[in-house]
């Protein structure tokens, strides 16, 4: 099992941000199959004023190329991932067209 840690802003909208958490209440189940399939075992999503943090846990089967292929040629998953970026606005840091951004484990107990 490897761990990943991802992060990403939300717009600063507390209507947005309400929104937002709504529809991660109930994920599409088109979605949810989409993650599973790619050798996701674990996800969560924790949120601090608007700033999103997300912890994967994968399979030895997942590889960011194949999802990433993968979610490009799943319809379902482009319409979710157009409707997400009326929430989201990228990081600073994210290359263009990214929204979360992989960071980097500094401490570890």
């Amino acid at each position: 099992m490897k761990r990943y840690c991802f992060a990403l802003d939300l717009k600063n909208d507390e209507q947005l941000i309400a929104e937002y958490e709504t529809y991660h209440q109930k994920v599409w189940p088109e979605i949810i199959k989409s993650i599973r399939e790619a050798g996701v075992e674990q996800m969560e999503i924790y949120r601090v004023g608007n700033r999103l943090f997300m912890i994967m846990e994968t399979n030895e089967r997942f590889s960011f190329d194949t999802k990433e292929q993968a979610d490009n040629s799943n319809e379902k998953v482009q319409e979710w991932e157009q409707l997400m970026w009326n929430y989201q606005q990228a990081l600073p840091t994210a290359k263009q067209g990214k929204k979360w951004v992989l960071t980097n484990k500094i401490f570890s107990l």
